[in-house]
C-alpha cells in the first residue's frame, strides 16, 4: 500500500472520530506492512496497540478495505528502546502521576459525551461541580451504581475537564486494584515512603471500583491514613463503587464512616428515554464513520426496550450492528437486526412471567389479584391492569392476544388501548411514570 492511499485512510478516520481519539490513538500508528491479509502496525506501548485493536480496529479494517486493500486482520508491535533514547520527561505533574501510578484517562470520556437523563442527573450535576476546580464543597464525591451506568465516564470526564481547566493539577486516576498492588510492590521493595508521597502529593485522587479493597487489611489501612492526609490539605477525592458505602461488605467502619462524609450519588439503572438517547447519540458517531448505512425507523426504539442490561452493552451491540451491515452492504432493519444482534437478545431476554407481573402490580397498588384480572371497570382497577399490560409487552416475549388470555380472557385490541395509553400517561404523568420504572426495576432484580 502505498503512503498516499494510507494518507488518505487516515483522513477518513480523522473524519469519523474527535480530534482528541485521532490524536491520541490514530495518530501514533505507524503502518510497516500489509500482507497475508494482515496490516502491521507499530505502536509506542503495548497499551496503544491494544486500545486501538479494541475501540478502533472495526473502523480502521472497514476503511482500509473501502480503499481497496485486502485486510481481515491488524496486528501491533512496539518497537524495541534504545539506550541512546532518554526516557522524556512529563512536562507538568499530572501527567506524570498518570503515567506513573494510576491508568490512562480516556479522551472520549467527556461531560459533552455524557448522555443526562433522570437515573444520573444528580450525579453529572455533582460530577460537573467537583470539575470546575473551585472550592471543595463535597469531600468525598462517592458515585456508586451498577456495571456500565457511567461511573467511570464521569470519573474521565471530570480528570479531562480538571486538565483543560488548571493543566498544573497533579491529578491521579486508577483502580483500586492499581492503588493494592502498588502498596503491595512498596512493600516489598521496601519503598513505603516513596508510595507515600506520590499518593499524599496530589492535587485530585481518584479511585474507580474501590469495593476490591474490602477485606484487605493492609490496604485498607494505608487507604485510610491517604484519605485523611488529603482531607486535611483540603485536596479533592472521587470514589466509586458498585454499591453503596453501607452495603461493601468486610469494609472497615472507619473508611465506611470518612466514605459517607461526603456526598454520595447513586447513579439508577437506565430507563427507556435514556437508553434512546444514548443510542441515538452514537448513531451520529456511527454515521460519521460510516456515511452510506441507513437506519431503518423503529430500531432504536426495539434496542432501548430490549436491551437493558446496562448502556456498555447498548453500546457494543449498536457498534456490532454498524460493522455488520457495512460488510454486507445492507439497510439496517429490524429483521437484520434481530439476525445480527440474536445472541445478545437472548441474553438481554428477561425471564419474567406475566403472572410475576401481575402479583406486583398488584401488590404495589394494594388491590386484590382476583379484581385486577376481573371484569370490573372501576379506575382504581384499570389503571393497574393498564399499567400490567404495558410491562407485559414490554418485559416478556408474550404476544398481546397471549397477554389477554391471562387478563380474564380479554381480547387483544383491549390490550393493545392499554399500553397505548400508559405511553401516553408516561408522558404528561410523572406519578405513572414513576411507578412504571419503579415496577420495572422490581421485577428486574
Amino acid at each position: 500500500m502505498t503512503t498516499q492511499v494510507w494518507g488518505e485512510v487516515l483522513q477518513s478516520l480523522k473524519a469519523g472520530m474527535s480530534a482528541n481519539s485521532y490524536k491520541n490513538w490514530i495518530a501514533p500508528l505507524e503502518l510497516k506492512s500489509l500482507s497475508d491479509k494482515v496490516a502491521t502496525f507499530e505502536v509506542p506501548t503495548g497499551f496503544i496497540g491494544n486500545y486501538v485493536q479494541q475501540n478502533f480496529g472495526d473502523q480502521i479494517i472497514y476503511q482500509l478495505n473501502r480503499h481497496e486493500q485486502d485486510v481481515q486482520r491488524l496486528s501491533f508491535s512496539v518497537p524495541e528502546k534504545t539506550s541512546a533514547k532518554p526516557a522524556a520527561k512529563a512536562p507538568r505533574k499530572a501527567q506524570k502521576a498518570d503515567d506513573t501510578a494510576g491508568g490512562p484517562i480516556d479522551p472520549r470520556f467527556t461531560f459533552d459525551s455524557f448522555v443526562v437523563g433522570k437515573p444520573n442527573e444528580l450525579a453529572n450535576a455533582a460530577a460537573r461541580r467537583v470539575a470546575e476546580g473551585g472550592p471543595v464543597t463535597f469531600n468525598p464525591l462517592f458515585l456508586y451504581g451498577g456495571v456500565g451506568l457511567g461511573k467511570t465516564h464521569l470519573m474521565h470526564a471530570i480528570a479531562n475537564e480538571l486538565r483543560e481547566r488548571q493543566p498544573e493539577l497533579n491529578v491521579l486516576y486508577l483502580s483500586a486494584e492499581q492503588f493494592m498492588y502498588r502498596f503491595i510492590t512498596a512493600l516489598r521493595e521496601r519503598k513505603m515512603m516513596d508510595f507515600k508521597q506520590l499518593f499524599r502529593s496530589v492535587d485530585v485522587l481518584m479511585v474507580d471500583d474501590v469495593q476490591f479493597i474490602a477485606g484487605k487489611d493492609s490496604t485498607q489501612e494505608e487507604f485510610f491514613h491517604t484519605f485523611n492526609a488529603l482531607v486535611d490539605a483540603n485536596k479533592q477525592i472521587i470514589i466509586s463503587a458498585d454499591r453503596a458505602p453501607g452495603e461493601i461488605k468486610d469494609l472497615e467502619d472507619r473508611i465506611r464512616s470518612r466514605l459517607q462524609c461526603g456526598l454520595v450519588v447513586d447513579l439508577h439503572p437506565t430507563d427507556y428515554e435514556l437508553r434512546l438517547g444514548v443510542l441515538q447519540a452514537k448513531v451520529a458517531i456511527q454515521q460519521a464513520q460510516y456515511p452510506d448505512l441507513v437506519i431503518a425507523d423503529g430500531v432504536l426504539e426495539f434496542l432501548a426496550h430490549r436491551i437493558t442490561t446496562n448502556v456498555r452493552v447498548l453500546e457494543g451491540a449498536l457498534t456490532r450492528l454498524f460493522a455488520f451491515a457495512s460488510l454486507v452492504g445492507r439497510e439496517i432493519t429490524l429483521e437484520l437486526t434481530q439476525d445480527c444482534l440474536s445472541d445478545v437478545l437472548k441474553a438481554s431476554d428477561r425471564k419474567v412471567t406475566v403472572e410475576e407481573i401481575q402479583r406486583k402490580v398488584s401488590e404495589h397498588f394494594n388491590i386484590r389479584l382476583s379484581d385486577m384480572i376481573g371484569p370490573k371497570r372501576l379506575r382504581t382497577f384499570a389503571r393497574p391492569r393498564q399499567m400490567a399490560m404495558y410491562l407485559a409487552k414490554q418485559m416478556t416475549s408474550r404476544s398481546l392476544p397471549e397477554i389477554g388470555r391471562r387478563f380474564g380472557g380479554r381480547d387483544h385490541t383491549t390490550v393493545m388501548h392499554g399500553v397505548k395509553r400508559i405511553e401516553e400517561l408516561m408522558v404528561t404523568d410523572s406519578q405513572i411514570a414513576d411507578d412504571v420504572e419503579l415496577l420495572r426495576r422490581a421485577l428486574e432484580e
